[in-house]
Parts: structure tokens; C-alpha cells; sequence
């Protein structure tokens, strides 16, 4: 499998570039690149670029030689929102929704979030994200990078979603909504997920004030890490590309 590597920067025919110290060291000591060897490279603005590395010492260069306008982007576009869970379970959240499809992620604070985050800290966790984000693109083949947003409070979060044109859905057990009995939607799609214990009865009183629309996953009571996920994957199944 050839390797794939994001490059934050616009590029151009032609082009030598160098690639990341932290790419490189993956490159060099894990994938054992050699001169000569090729690679694929992508700046995150759709499509690719074919490459031949050029290692000298702890840096590689690449020289860009063709460009392929390969896409792997979902019709469905689909916006994750994850209260956030303990540990570190939305490393875990935002990898597998990335390779899934999703567009964006929005990480939130309900109440019953154990994890609490602000300030330095919280930018720190939220650019953390960004890197498995774009890690998940390299592995997954895809060429735009979903979008990483900072964490925001439930209800702030809610006061912004009311105002978008989306269809929007929370994950509640025991309710009779289910995704089957829905047509494929033609706007942007919102899945809100609640944290260990679920949302306070006002969370999702709150949420259907905003425009959300309670769904279930079956008779069985999913974790948070699992919720989300499973029901990206139904979505992308029943109305996306698979």
C-alpha cells in the first residue's frame, strides 16, 4: 500500500517539498522509505498528488509528479456531535468517525460529562483531535480533512444548531424513532450524542426545542463511543456511499 502523508500547505506541479519532521520520522523509521520509493500527498483541498521521496538524513523530501482528482467524500454530509466522554474514548470517537465519512465534529460539555476542559487545556485536547483527524484521512483515503470544532457548552452549541439547515437527530434509548422508517434526507444531516449516562431530561427537552428529533439503536443500550459510531454507520449505509 502506497503511503499517504497531509501536507498544511498549497500544492503545486512540480513542486519539492518537505515533508514534517513527525511524518518523516513515520516514514523513515516505521515504513522504511528509501530513494525512489513513491508516495501520495494532499493538502486537504481535494484530489492527490503522486510523489518520489528523496530521504537525507531525518528529513524527506517529496517531488510532486502527477495529480489525481481522487475523491472518497460521502454524499451525506453528516455533522458528529459528541458530548464528551471520559478518558480518552474521543480519540477513539473522532478516528472511527473520520473513516466513516463524517463531515465535521463537535465536541460539547453536557452535564453529565465527567472530562471538563476549558482554556489552554481545552485547545490543546481540540488540536489533539485535528492530528488523529488528519491521521484517519492518510490511513482512510481521504483528501479533505472533517473539521475538528473547539468544545462548546450544550446549551451554546444548542442556540447554534437551531439556527442551521440541517435535519438533526439525538440518540435517546427507549424512544420509537428509528433511522429505517426515514427517507433520505436532502440537507446537511446532525447527530447529537449524549455522554456516560445519557442526557438530563432537560438536555433533551432542549434538544427538541432546537429542531432534534429523538432516535433509538435497536433494543439494546449502547455506550457513548459506541452510539455515535453505530448510527454513522447505519446513516452512511442506509444514505450515503456504502
Amino acid at each position: 500500500m502506497i503511503p499517504r502523508f497531509f501536507c498544511p500547505f498549497p500544492l503545486h506541479p512540480g513542486a519539492t517539498v518537505e515533508l514534517a519532521a513527525e511524518a518523516a520520522h513515520h516514514a523513515l523509521k516505521v515504513l522504511r522509505v528509501g530513494a525512489g520509493d513513491t508516495a501520495i500527498l494532499f493538502d486537504g483541498r481535494g484530489g492527490q498528488w503522486h510523489a518520489t521521496l528523496h530521504p537525507a538524513g531525518k528529513s524527506l523530501r517529496a517531488t510532486l509528479t502527477r495529480f489525481e482528482d481522487a475523491d472518497a467524500e460521502p454524499a451525506l454530509m453528516l455533522t458528529l456531535v459528541q458530548a464528551l466522554p471520559t478518558g480518552d474514548k474521543m480519540d477513539l470517537v473522532v478516528q472511527k468517525a473520520v473513516e466513516l465519512g463524517v463531515m465535521r465534529i463537535q465536541p460539547v460539555a453536557a452535564k453529565r460529562s465527567v472530562i471538563r476542559l476549558s482554556g489552554e487545556r481545552a485547545e490543546r485536547r481540540t488540536e489533539h483531535w485535528r492530528n488523529i483527524a488528519i491521521a484517519a484521512c492518510e490511513q482512510s483515503g481521504r483528501n479533505r480533512i472533517p473539521a475538528v470544532a473547539p468544545i462548546l457548552d450544550l446549551p451554546q452549541y444548542l442556540g447554534i444548531a437551531a439556527r442551521e439547515n440541517a435535519l438533526r437527530f439525538v440518540c435517546a434509548p427507549g424512544v420509537s424513532g428509528s433511522l429505517r422508517k426515514l427517507a433520505v434526507p436532502t440537507a446537511p444531516v446532525v447527530l447529537l450524542v449524549g455522554p456516560e449516562g445519557g442526557f438530563e431530561a432537560g438536555e433533551l427537552l432542549a434538544a427538541h426545542a432546537a429542531g432534534f428529533q429523538p432516535i433509538q439503536l435497536g433494543p439494546r443500550v449502547l455506550r457513548t463511543e459506541t452510539a455515535g459510531l453505530g448510527a454513522v454507520a447505519a446513516m452512511m449505509a442506509l444514505w450515503g456511499d456504502w
